[in-house]
């Protein structure tokens, strides 16, 4: 081609240009806000729905055409693999879906070639009316109605509505070039499959989107040049460019997740080949009457959906297949250094992030229950093994409350919803809580170290007022723990009762010791490391009760004093203005209370009995 012979107008090049970039900014702008109007729930749904290949391959489509994107789809496979969430096999369904769910968007773009006529309905269909109507609802959702999840409605409306203006900008840009040439002879050199789905597959990696490809060829299937012999190249190439962006995600990554990125591009490559070899060898073969026939917006959008279509079909019978060669081509088996929960690749879709790191706070709760029940078990049987384990349980809290402080830190440069930014305060402070649960069990341990070191034990009634406090602490923490993994108001609201039994037990228990130190029946060392499990015991309820507010503060009904001051909320409790809190607190207290007080009373009895 003489390129020089070319009669480019730079008005209408720059116009081009300028609706592409319209076009790809409004999908990116209705894709985050559909990610943000998912609120993880489409990724909790590929997460825990995917037992066979064909729920994999219904919900990865789904999920796809909901957030326009089979990168992401794939790129969020990548992420739960690498999390140790999602098993290898369970991809491959989610992989096929989520390329036939690419498609849902060029078959809405292909509106803009209906033509609406009289009826009124066509008509506002029509991408030229349609786009403004949307982002006029859009922005007014966006800037002017607050609460709920108007503003990420706005957000997608927006956003479509610039789409459909790129869109059309882009038809009416290219509309000049239908006479030209040059364009016709462009595209009849990308006929040579090698040449076209080169190109298809290198513009779809640059714009990372085969979405965004497609709808570019659809603006450019109404100049005419476009033909199946030119488009099948392109269109097959494109779906092998789309699979750059998992490649470069899963680098760095565990090798089960190099092995999902691996499956997506051997998925699509080998249907590609395939399928562009038996058309070509089939029009050599039988001269195929459509092969030189003008494409339009439909017919473009419809060979897309086909070809993927064919592409899973060929290929689920062979999906083990699939799994076994990624397995051979990446050796070795995946260990747990390899898992990482924290995924960076998460951080683009920031609801995905904080359900993941939800779920490594939850694991926080889980080590500092451990740790506290192994400090206890020190305090009845000194082990050094079980020490040793302690320690190293510590170690991996601290460990993670430095990595989930970065991870959320990371999280707050991202574009966030209002409810996204209140659940990273309440992860920060959760955190917080139970990292201070498991120090308090590590000075529980060192209190059970120092009374083996110097071999002195508590009396058998000091050890049973601590056995009936920290079973107390044991339940106050599992239902914190229970509360926050569950996000129940109805558990949430059982905590601040215990922690009052713990707040008057210590109370008491002090002044009974102070009492043995007075009479010198408890000497002062042992005396010393009773008040400080005492002090411990009691700061480790208090963090529980701090968990259990949190969840209370974001669970509680509307108009609830709890979701407006905890303060004044937890004041209200503890000055018997709250009868449900009062039976609670109750049976709580004769559980773990009243039979100390109980025993004390026999035993003062037999003691003044020995007296007489």
């Amino acid at each position: 081609m003489d390129w020089e012979a070319v009669p480019l107008d730079a008005s209408n090049v720059i116009s081009m240009l300028g609706a592409i970039a319209l076009f790809l900014f409004g999908m990116s702008t209705m894709t985050d806000g559909l990610a943000q109007l998912s609120s993880g729930r489409l990724e909790s749904i590929l997460e825990r729905l995917t037992d066979n290949v064909f729920k994999g391959i219904l919900l990865g489509a789904l999920v796809t055409a909901i957030i326009h994107s089979s990168a992401t789809t794939t790129v969020m496979c990548v992420g739960f693999v690498n999390a140790g969430i999602m098993k290898l096999e369970q991809t491959v369904g989610i992989i096929m879906g989520a390329n036939i769910g690419t498609t849902i968007t060029a078959q809405i773009l292909r509106l803009a070639s209906i033509e609406g006529g009289d009826n009124l309905f066509l008509t506002l269909l029509q991408p030229s009316v349609l786009g403004p109507v949307m982002a006029v609802i859009g922005i007014i959702f966006y800037m002017f109605i607050k609460g709920g999840n108007k503003k990420n409605i706005g957000q997608i409306l927006l956003g479509s509505g610039i789409l459909f203006i790129g869109m059309n900008t882009m038809t009416t840009a290219v509309a000049p070039l239908q006479d030209e040439p040059w364009l016709a002879d462009l595209f009849t050199a990308f006929s040579n499959p090698i040449l076209g789905m080169a190109v298809g597959a290198g513009i779809t990696a640059i714009l990372q989107s085969s979405t965004a490809f497609t709808g570019i060829l659809q603006a450019l299937s109404t100049t005419g040049a476009v033909r199946f012999n030119t488009a099948i190249p392109l269109i097959m190439g494109q779906n092998i460019g789309t699979t750059l962006t998992a490649l470069l995600s899963s680098a760095g990554a565990s090798k089960n997740a190099k092995r999902t990125a691996l499956i997506h591009l051997f998925f699509n490559v080998i249907g590609s080949v395939f399928f562009l070899v038996v058309f070509y060898a089939g029009n050599a073969l039988f001269q195929f009457p459509f092969w030189t026939e003008v494409m339009d917006m439909g017919s473009v959008a419809n060979f897309h959906l086909v070809f993927n279509l064919a592409c899973t079909g060929l290929l689920l019978p062979f999906r083990k297949k699939l799994v076994n060669l990624v397995e051979k081509l990446v050796p070795g088996e995946t260990t747990l250094e390899d898992v990482s929960v924290l995924d960076d690749r998460f951080l683009t879709t920031p609801s995905v992030a904080l359900e993941r790191a939800h779920d490594a706070v939850i694991l926080m709760g889980t080590y500092a229950l451990d740790n506290y029940r192994l400090a206890v078990e020190l305090l009845q049987h000194y082990d050094p093994k079980k020490l040793e384990r302690l320690n190293e349980t510590e170690s991996a809290l601290d460990k993670m409350e430095n990595a989930l402080d970065n991870y959320l830190m990371k999280l707050t440069d991202k574009p966030l919803s209002s409810q996204d930014s209140t659940q990273i305060s309440e992860l920060l402070h959760t955190l917080s809580d139970f990292e201070r649960i498991g120090d308090y069990a590590v000075n529980v341990s060192e209190c059970a170290m120092a009374l083996h070191n110097k071999g002195i034990v508590f009396s058998p009634t000091a050890k049973k007022e601590l056995d009936a406090l920290t079973s107390a602490v044991d339940e106050t923490i599992e239902k914190a723990l229970a509360c926050y993994r569950s996000r129940s108001y109805e558990l949430s609201l059982q905590v601040e009762p215990l922690e009052e039994v713990v707040d008057l037990m210590r109370d008491d228990l002090r002044a009974r010791h102070i009492e043995r130190l007075k009479s010198g029946s408890c000497t002062i060392e042992l005396g010393t490391q009773f008040l400080e499990l005492l002090i411990n015991l009691e700061r480790i309820s208090d963090h529980c009760s701090n968990v259990a507010l949190v969840i209370l503060h974001q669970t509680a009904p509307a108009g609830d004093l709890v979701r407006t001051d905890t303060h004044a909320y937890t004041h209200e409790l503890h000055h018997g203005h709250n009868p449900e809190f009062e039976a609670m607190f109750a049976q709580c207290k004769s559980k773990y209370y009243d039979p100390l007080v109980e025993a004390e009373g026999e035993l003062e009895g037999a003691l003044a009995g020995e007296k007489k």
